[in-house]
């Protein structure tokens, strides 16, 4: 018997359950219970980073011995301090010829050594909340860690992002998924705005659209080299979603001037103004991670999330995508699987596949070349 062959799988659905893990970054306190309704804003869970610590060493500034350093402090272990406060001082030669400390930082004492003669003063701590991303619905608690959200609706996944998460009504400004997005058309109305495109935006687009204040932009491609110049340095083979560029983009079928599959382009037509939630962080390496705009349902049935990606595999029927040349991009829909290795035109051999495309014209295809359009 033949060892399964992974395919990759891209969701292109109108109707899923989604459950996305909001988990923090250490031990903290979680704010909402199982059952509670959230917006993608509301605030899940937090915590507390500690901030940085500053040594000071009194014994040396005062000319003391260490474990005279207790008597001369003016602000005890617990107490707060402000930069330049003054928090201990010398006795001086009756009364006079006084030394003093004052504190380099605001923050907390948080300890007085008599053994060192240091004082070490700890700035307030950094406050850290992970938000819900999700309109939905808590659906599990991690005690100390996050939760689980879940929520019905539409789900696109994309093949490259860039920038973190958002969430804001979608805006459709154009016709056709073959249509490419200039400067010109683009204005004050994208603000606050997840603007979908077409085949294409140009760099002076991403540059306008940034500038009147739009959360987000999806398209079908565009070119690898304007992400860098819009970064400021081009991105490697890595993890992305922590840019600050002032907005979340999302390609959804990959570098070049390439229509977004129709299938796609419909469905974001079809929320038009609908809030979605959007995230930019992408991983091509093990553990692939996935660019997506979610947009929640208002009612009805939907296949869960988990259930239906759970050891998919190719079949006859089966939607993909082809993603190598000469029909890149393209969906087609599984014919047949030979069981049989086929000698390819380099010269080795891989398992295939017979995909018919959407003009009904049937192609054979190596079976890494494509990736399930899960539906």
């Amino acid at each position: 018997m033949m060892a399964h062959a992974y395919t990759s799988g891209l969701r292109v659905s109108s109707r899923t359950v989604v459950a996305r893990t909001r988990r923090l970054p250490l031990s903290g306190q979680v704010l909402v219970n199982v059952g509670d309704q959230v917006r993608p804003d509301t605030v899940v869970a937090e915590t507390y980073l500690p901030g940085p610590v500053h040594n000071v060493n009194v014994a040396n500034a005062l000319a003391i011995a260490p474990d005279e350093v207790p008597g001369c402090m003016l602000r005890q272990r617990g107490e707060p301090v402000a930069k330049g406060e003054l928090i201990a001082e010398s006795k001086g030669i009756f009364g006079l010829f006084k030394s003093s400390v004052r504190s380099p930082e605001s923050g907390t004492i948080e300890m007085v050594s008599d053994v060192t003669g240091q004082v070490l003063i700890r700035e307030p701590s950094t406050p850290v909340r992970i938000n819900a991303y999700l309109d939905g619905t808590v659906t599990e608690t991690l005690p100390g860690e996050g939760v689980v959200v879940e929520t019905a609706g539409a789900c696109i996944q994309g093949i490259f992002g860039v920038g973190g998460e958002t969430h804001a009504p979608i805006c459709q400004i154009v016709q056709s998924p073959e249509d490419e997005v200039t400067g010109e058309m683009i204005d004050d109305r994208l603000r606050g705005m997840i603007v979908c495109c077409g085949s294409m935006i140009t760099l002076d687009a991403l540059r306008k659209l940034i500038e009147v204040g739009a959360s987000g932009v999806v398209v079908g491609g565009m070119r690898y080299h304007d992400i860098g110049d819009l970064l400021g340095y081009q991105i490697g083979v890595a993890v992305t979603g922590g840019e600050d560029i002032g907005l979340t983009m999302i390609v959804t079928e990959g570098f070049g001037r390439l229509p977004m599959a129709e299938r796609t382009f419909e469905l974001l037509r079809s929320l038009q103004d609908r809030e979605a939630s959007l995230s930019g962080a992408t991983q091509i390496r093990a553990g692939v991670i996935r660019p997506e705009i979610i947009i929640k349902s208002d009612g009805g049935e939907a296949t869960s999330d988990r259930a239906s990606t759970a050891g998919r595999g190719l079949e006859a029927g089966s939607l993909v995508r082809l993603i190598r040349e000469p029909w890149f991009g393209e969906l087609a829909t599984v014919a047949s699987l030979p069981e049989q290795p086929v000698r390819l035109p380099t010269g080795a051999f891989a398992r295939v596949l017979e995909a018919r495309r959407t003009n009904g014209t049937l192609v054979t295809v190596p079976r890494a070349n494509v990736e399930i359009v899960e539906t």
